[in-house]
């Protein structure tokens, strides 16, 4: 049936306008239909992309560089999009999860490794999100503890009631409420000619130096994780996406990058309108500078922190438990309940406990930790792009659905242009003065 709806029909041009039209009309509500349930993995993936992590790190980049740094943004968009397209492909094709398609092609070697490497920054970025959400609430005076309780009792709660549709359902209301950061944006009243004329045209502000490229990394990082590849991939599976559905899903994942640099762009024309040269280091710091301009502003700026950290959390703790299941051949479905998948749940939720507590330990740096995270997950970020390409470079598992040249070389320049950054991060950190 939906491959029928999306085939183009020959409407009869001798019918009147009104009938042409109706037919038109069903016809597009019928495709808008089936978009809808095939949509989800994409849009929830890069808009969850926007994480507290995330926020943070567009907030203190738009406070430092004001708009200097929007052409960057704009460019990981296109990037964001064909790595996780990526991802859409193998799951639908092969059925599986992206931690077991390594094992299953590269050897326990190679899964082992890909597989600690996905929890260690999992688990890191998971700590982040909890920072933003206590943060967050922090500034309505809620208590930490209460906070991480409350929270994890929710998130907890989502996943247990045993059917992916619903968790989807509840992810989806999150996503809308991250796009509070656009009407911040348009009341901040910024001036569109700075935008294009700072902003867009590329360049580095304050020239080449170890600042310049550990802001670059951390938007790369948060723009584009690990995680992201894990958890697309196994959504796809668990919400069973055939090959017949990928042409929507590569839609859905397209609509989501748009979204996703739109709201990290207005986080940046924000803070880099109001707080430009303001020594801002988080995401709630920034919203309580904010609230001295304008109230509404910093209150908007906080509950979106929350939802950025919340949404952010919902989807890494479960892409390390989908990994684990699938490593160890557990049950690892949404859809089952807590009897039938009993390691899949008890490994979700173990993250989650762990990663709140160590938000609560007294005197810990939450705030570098935030950014020291997105400079981690962009320096282990190249491994797993390299097994992706070359799972879909594999023409007897991806069949027709192999990489094209195109597709091929924007990978491999994509893994280029971040070992290399990676590399004069590291190199301008052993030699501060080497780009001055």
């Amino acid at each position: 049936m939906r491959e029928a709806l999306l085939t183009p029909v020959r409407i009869n041009t001798s019918m009147g306008f009104l009938p042409r039209l109706y037919y038109s009309w069903r016809r597009a509500v019928k495709w808008l239909v089936i978009f809808l349930s095939v949509s989800g993995p994409g849009i929830i993936v890069m808009l969850a992309d926007n994480d507290a992590g995330g926020i943070t790190t567009y907030a203190a980049t738009g406070a430092r560089y004001g708009y200097g740094l929007l052409w960057f943004l704009v460019l990981l968009g296109p990037v964001a999009y064909y790595v996780q397209e990526m991802t859409v492909r193998l799951g639908a094709v092969t059925k599986r999860g992206h931690a077991e398609a390594i094992f299953d092609a590269f050897g326990p070697f190679w899964g082992w490794f890909s597989l600690l490497d996905l929890i260690l920054v999992d688990w890191l970025t998971l700590i982040t999100e909890f920072i933003g959400m206590t943060a967050a609430l922090s500034i309505f005076h809620v208590p930490p503890i209460v906070t991480v309780v409350v929270v994890s009792l929710v998130m907890i709660a989502m996943v247990l009631q045993g059917r992916y549709w619903t968790w989807e359902k509840i992810a989806f209301l999150f996503c809308v409420l991250n796009l509070v950061y656009i009407p911040c944006a348009i009341l901040v009243r910024p001036s569109v000619s700075d935008i294009i004329r700072t902003g867009i045209i590329p360049h580095f502000p304050g020239g080449f130096n170890n600042q310049i490229f550990f802001f670059l990394m951390a938007n790369i990082g948060t723009t584009i994780a690990p995680w992201m590849v894990f958890f697309q991939q196994s959504a796809v599976v668990d919400k069973g996406i055939q090959e017949k559905d990928i042409r929507l899903s590569r839609l859905d994942t397209a609509i989501g990058s748009v979204f996703t640099v739109l709201v990290a762009g207005c986080v940046i024309v924000m803070t880099g309108t109001i707080l430009r040269g303001v020594p801002i280091d988080s995401a709630a710091q920034a919203s309580t500078a904010l609230m001295g301009v304008n109230k509404w502003l910093g209150t908007l700026l906080a509950i979106g922190l929350f939802d950025a950290g919340f949404l952010g959390a919902i989807c890494i703790s479960l892409a390390s438990s989908w990994a684990f299941g699938e490593v160890f051949g557990w049950a690892h479905s949404l859809n089952n309940k807590i009897r039938e998948a009993p390691w899949f749940y008890a490994s979700y939720i173990l993250a989650l406990v762990t990663a709140g507590t160590v938000v609560l330990i007294p005197g810990a740096p939450l705030v570098m930790i935030t950014l020291f995270v997105q400079v981690v997950a962009v320096t282990l970020l190249p491994a797993a792009l390299v097994f992706l390409i070359l799972l879909l470079n594999d023409r007897e598992r991806m069949g027709k659905y192999k990489n094209t040249l195109t597709q091929n070389i924007i990978s491999v320049t994509v893994v280029g242009c971040i070992v290399v950054l990676s590399t004069l991060y590291g190199v301008s950190a052993l030699f501060p003065n080497l780009f001055k």
